[in-house]
C-alpha cells in the first residue's frame, strides 16, 4: 500500500512539475505569442530577489496551481525584472529599463496587461486575496 501511495504521489509531484507556468523575457516574442494563440500578456515588473511585495505577490499568485492553470490557458507571462543580487545580462538590463520607462512604471510590483497587438488594456499589483482575486481581475479585462 505504501509503495501505491508513492506512487500516485509522485506522478501528481511530476504532473504539477510539469504545469509550472513560462516565463518569457522578450517582450515582442511574448506579443506574438500572444497574438497567434489569442491570450493576453502579463508582464510583471519585479525587484524578485528584494522587494518584500513582489516575493508576497510571486508566493501568494504565481507560484500557484490555481494562477498556474490560468495561465497556461489565458496569458503569456513576462518578467521584467530589476533584480540587486541576480546578474542579468547587459542587453537584459537596457530592455527592461526601456520597458519600465515605456510603461511609466515608478515601484514594484507593477504589473501590466497588454493585448494581442501589444496595447495596454490594464494595470494591476498586489492585490489580498490570492490567486481568486487576482485571476478575478484578469477576468474582467479579458472580456
Amino acid at each position: 500500500m505504501k509503495s501505491l501511495f508513492r506512487a500516485a504521489a509522485l506522478a501528481l509531484a511530476g504532473f504539477c512539475a510539469a504545469q509550472a507556468a513560462e516565463w518569457h523575457t522578450d517582450v515582442p516574442k511574448a506579443i506574438a505569442k500572444a497574438k497567434a494563440e489569442h491570450k493576453l500578456v502579463l508582464l510583471d515588473f519585479t525587484g524578485s530577489d528584494w522587494c518584500g511585495w513582489c516575493m508576497k505577490l510571486k508566493e501568494e499568485v504565481f507560484d500557484t496551481a490555481e494562477f498556474e492553470a490560468y495561465a497556461a490557458k489565458n496569458l503569456v507571462l513576462v518578467e521584467v525584472d530589476f533584480p540587486r543580487e541576480k546578474k542579468l545580462s547587459a542587453e537584459q538590463k537596457a530592455a527592461n529599463k526601456a520597458l519600465a520607462a515605456k510603461y511609466q512604471v515608478k515601484g514594484y510590483p507593477t504589473i501590466w496587461v497588454l493585448d494581442g497587438t501589444g496595447m495596454p488594456v490594464a494595470k494591476l499589483g498586489y492585490m489580498p486575496g490570492g490567486p481568486k482575486a487576482f485571476i478575478a481581475e484578469l477576468a474582467k479585462v479579458k472580456k
